[in-house]
């Protein structure tokens, strides 16, 4: 039987010029996640993973000390004595990268493109779980599957699994997230830490795939944006373009009006993502290209490892 055109085995690149500045840019990723993940402030891996999969042990008699919110009642009732749930970590719950290549990664207009936000990222997040002994997996798509390769170890595999990320030409130009997430669930056969990265353009109605989703495994979106979206300046006359379909139009940005139809679509979309996660039991964090992610990266997993463990 012939495998879908998406499945990918990563192997090493033939040497070429492109191929050769792929691996340069690989490197300095890896560099730069390196120097993130060696911050002694921001503690070890399981300080930015801790609660990504729980699984309960045992139930022991409560010991001074133990948090009250632990308290097992139904067993407490039922000794007469206090009763606590111990819960511990899982190690074997594999971690998929979703990454969103499509065209209108290629915006920014600050610090970096979103394209270049979306690698760094991606690239922390796969040397944390590489170090932790995690399987790493990772999804690109556009409005079509363009790779998929499914989680497994070693630090080569990873590199070349970033290899792919920063030198793939998708063959698709828009973003159908709904599309990636139903492939992910399909292909996923162990539990799992999803990571969805994306600016989430043209995302539509996601609340299905996204439930189905998150029904069996741990998932984390990740939303890229660039300040210009969401603060629109009084430029005049200007020429857009939809990096996705090509459409152009000529719209008037010294207008207040345009303007604020253009900000309030922005906020439609960012609010209806922020009901859309929630609904969905899906943590949600906001990247921006004008600032650093390091520091809200790892704040974020913390504040989320102190929750899942309340």
């Amino acid at each position: 039987m012939r495998l879908p055109d998406f499945l990918w085995r990563p192997r090493r690149p033939a040497p070429t010029a492109d191929s050769a500045a792929a691996a340069r840019e690989v490197r300095r990723l890896e560099l730069k996640s390196r120097r993130f993940m060696d911050n002694p402030a921001l503690g070890p891996y399981p300080s930015l993973f801790r609660g990504h999969g729980i699984e309960f042990s045992e139930v022991r008699e409560y010991q001074p000390g133990d948090p009250f919110q632990a308290i097992d009642w139904k067993v407490t009732a039922r000794m007469r004595r206090p009763y606590v749930k111990r819960f511990v970590e899982e190690r074997e719950l594999a971690v998929l990268l979703v990454v969103d290549v499509s065209a209108s990664n290629d915006f920014g207009t600050r610090r970096s493109l979103k394209r270049d936000l979306v690698a760094e990222v991606a690239s922390t997040l796969a040397l944390a779980a590489m170090r932790a002994g995690d399987p790493v997996g990772m999804l690109l798509f556009s409005d079509r599957i363009e790779r998929y390769a499914r989680p497994a170890r070693g630090r080569n595999r990873n590199l070349r699994l970033l290899h792919e990320l920063v030198s793939v030409r998708p063959e698709g130009k828009g973003t159908d997230v709904d599309l990636a997430l139903a492939t992910a669930a399909r292909m996923l056969t162990v539990r799992s830490l999803v990571f969805v990265i994306s600016d989430f353009v043209g995302a539509g109605n996601l609340a299905r795939p996204l439930l189905g989703l998150s029904g069996r495994h741990d998932v984390v979106a990740l939303a890229v944006d660039d300040p210009a979206e969401t603060t629109i300046p009084s430029s005049g006359w200007v020429e857009v373009v939809d990096p996705e379909t090509g459409d152009r139009a000529v719209v008037d940005l010294g207008d207040a009006a345009v303007r604020e139809r253009l900000m309030e679509h922005s906020t439609t979309g960012a609010r209806a993502l922020e009901r859309l996660c929630a609904h969905c039991h899906v943590d949600l964090m906001r990247l921006r290209t004008d600032t650093p992610y390091e520091s809200r990266l790892s704040g974020f997993f913390a504040a989320r490892g102190r929750r899942r463990l309340r």
